[in-house]
C-alpha cells in the first residue's frame, strides 16, 4: 500500500512539473523565437493608416476573439447613418467612390480580403502617400480576384 501511495504521489508531482512548468516555459520560449503573432498585431495597427491597404469595416475592432455581423437591412434606420459615414470616410481617404465591399462588413467582421476594384483604388492612394510608382503597388495587387490586405501590407514593407 505504501509503495502505491508513493508511486501515485510521484506521478502527480511529475505531471504537475511537466504540464505546469516545463510545457508552459517551452511554449513561451518558442513564441519569443517565432513571433508569428506580431504580424496579426501589426496588421491591426495599420487600420486607418493611409500608407496601408484598409480591410472591410469591422463590428469587432478587427478582433478575431469576438466575431460578429451587423444584420443591417435596407430599411434599417441605423444602416443609413452607418453607410453614409463609411462612404464619406472612404471618399476622404481615397478620393473615389467606394466599391460595395469597402463599406459593408464581411460575414465574420474580420475578413482581411477586399475586392480587386477596392485594392486598385487604394493602391493609387498608397503610391501617392508613400511616394512610389503606382505600377509598383499595382503589381502587388495583381490582376483580379480578392486580395488579402494583411499579405499586401506585409509586401509593402518589404
Amino acid at each position: 500500500m505504501k509503495r502505491i501511495l508513493i508511486s501515485s504521489l510521484v506521478a502527480v508531482l511529475a505531471s504537475t512539473a511537466l504540464l505546469g512548468l516545463v510545457y508552459p516555459l517551452v511554449i513561451t520560449g518558442l513564441v519569443q523565437v517565432l513571433p508569428t503573432r506580431a504580424v496579426v498585431l501589426a496588421s491591426k495597427a495599420h487600420v486607418g493608416d493611409p500608407r496601408y491597404f484598409q480591410p472591410r469595416p469591422s463590428q469587432t475592432g478587427y478582433s478575431a476573439d469576438a466575431t460578429a455581423f451587423a444584420n443591417r437591412g435596407p430599411n434599417s434606420s441605423t444602416a443609413a447613418y452607418f453607410y453614409r459615414d463609411q462612404v464619406a470616410a472612404y471618399r476622404r481617404m481615397n478620393g473615389a467612390e467606394p466599391p460595395m465591399d469597402a463599406v459593408t462588413n464581411s460575414a465574420s467582421g474580420v475578413d482581411p480580403d477586399i475586392s480587386h476594384a477596392n485594392a486598385v483604388i487604394q493602391a493609387r492612394r498608397i503610391a501617392r502617400v508613400r511616394d512610389v510608382p503606382a505600377a509598383r503597388v499595382l503589381a502587388l495587387v495583381g490582376d483580379g480576384g480578392n486580395v488579402n490586405t494583411t499579405e499586401l501590407n506585409e509586401a509593402l514593407d518589404r
